[in-house]
């Protein structure tokens, strides 16, 4: 009852309950002493996210917005990521501050109606996720290892063990593994890279802003589309689970400090991402659009298509295995994001295995049936589809986390400050109404 009181008086309407992913909660000391080894004992956390914001259908987005305009894109992936950071340093502080993540956020404010509505919203959210990295891992098996898609998406349920082993190992041997394949990533983007020699003046250029990418609609049509694809719900809750691995300080100077170190992890994370996302951009700019292949957006004809445009059989290699490496990224953190929703809002703690595989067959069966019936034409239209069931839950995701960030009851001497607020608010309605349009251009074939 005393418990209960104390929530009230704080601004939540029940009492915090049992952490989420509590097997690794608290798992990762941090050193007493200031330092560099204090900082490092934060980062990890903001890679897992980063993996979110180089998905499979950011993947996409970004070839058709390269090969097609060439580099006056690059702005609206600059805009995108400065968004992501200032909702994930969000996310940090939520967590750290409150003790809370979103998911039980939700569940300790609201009216248990309310709750159970938004955990369906982001359980959608979080299979819509699944799905697509799925699909995308298959195509990278598919590239790779010529194995056929309908087998490729059975492969990927193996992701589930996996995690567990890693996870009995230690939280940090999840993160090691999300980094370790980021490695790889960025380094067989390098390569291409350097394969392609880009104008790197016109690189430059596209990073400021056009009054092209708004008078012309079909440019327009592709920056949503990159802009309103990137933040994805999944991160939200995620984020704000795994920061609360760290055992630090809990005085309130102690989880300042948290929250500042946590921010930093995340920021400079991002901006890792940024400059994959961007080296997608500019493969395809300096590749497809400089070659005058027109518009490129399928995965499988990009991978087909780098042979012969950069002269070298290296290149389409490196391209699926970072596409494959990418995917098993972005599973491995949609798979832990699906377990903090469940618990989050629900407080049910299932056997980790069982979540997982749950989660993941939710995501396997749908994305068998229509690869095996269709093929890869099918894969790429259910890829879109999955998209859309994002779009329709991110503001579910973003509006709650502004809210109980910005309320001093909850957040007390750590409310975020009113700039941050501000700049989130703005932030939310642009990502709103770019996907409310995404959406009503699917429905209406626009």
């Amino acid at each position: 009852m005393l418990d209960k009181l104390q929530a009230e008086s704080a601004g939540w309407r029940r009492e915090r309950g049992d952490p989420s992913l509590s097997e690794v909660h608290g798992s990762i000391a941090v050193p007493k002493k200031s330092g560099i080894w204090r900082f490092f004992a934060f980062m990890g956390p903001g890679y897992l996210v980063a993996t979110g914001y180089m998905d499979p259908g950011n993947w996409a987005t970004s070839l058709a917005g390269g090969s097609r305009f060439g580099y006056g894109l690059l702005v609206v992936a600059l805009l995108s990521n400065m968004i992501a950071i200032l909702l994930q340093a969000l996310c940090s502080r939520l967590g750290v501050a409150s003790g809370r993540d979103l998911a039980q956020a939700c569940r300790d404010a609201f009216p248990r109606p309310v709750g159970f509505v938004l955990w369906l919203l982001a359980e959608a959210a979080i299979c819509a996720t699944d799905l697509a990295e799925v699909i995308g891992t298959a195509i990278g098996l598919n590239l790779l290892f010529g194995i056929p898609l309908e087998i490729g998406v059975v492969v990927t349920a193996l992701d589930v063990f996996l995690i567990l082993w890693l996870q009995n190992l230690g939280f940090r041997f999840v993160e090691a593994l999300v980094v370790a394949l980021l490695a790889v990533i960025a380094a067989c983007f390098g390569i291409q890279i350097a394969l392609a020699d880009p104008d790197w003046g016109a690189v430059i250029r596209g990073f400021a802003p056009t009054t092209e990418i708004v008078s012309n609609p079909d440019m327009l049509y592709l920056a949503l589309g990159i802009l309103g694809a990137t933040v994805m719900p999944h991160n939200l809750y995620l984020h704000s689970a795994i920061v609360q691995t760290r055992r630090h300080d809990g005085t309130t100077q102690g989880k300042r400090e948290a929250i500042r170190l946590a921010t930093w992890d995340s920021t400079l994370a991002l901006m890792f991402a940024l400059t994959i996302n961007a080296s997608i951009l500019i493969l395809a700019a300096s590749t497809f659009h400089a070659g005058g292949t027109g518009e490129v957006a399928d995965l499988g004809k990009a991978h087909e298509l780098l042979n012969p445009l950069l002269g070298s059989a290296m290149a389409p290699t490196l391209f699926a295995i970072a596409l494959l490496c990418c995917g098993i990224n972005s599973t491995v953190t949609a798979t832990i994001a699906g377990q903090a929703v469940m618990e989050g809002f629900l407080n049910i703690r299932l056997a980790p295995w069982l979540r997982r595989l749950i989660t993941r067959a939710i995501a396997i069966v749908p994305a068998a049936a229509v690869t095996i019936a269709y093929g890869e034409r099918g894969a790429g239209s259910l890829l879109i589809f999955s998209q859309v069931i994002l779009s329709l839950q991110l503001p579910f995701a973003i509006v709650p986390l502004i809210m109980f960030t910005a309320d001093k009851r909850k957040m007390g001497t750590f409310v975020a400050p009113i700039w941050q607020t501000v700049l989130a608010v703005l932030a939310a309605a642009l990502i709103i109404s770019l996907n409310v349009k995404l959406i009503f251009d699917f429905i209406t074939g626009a």
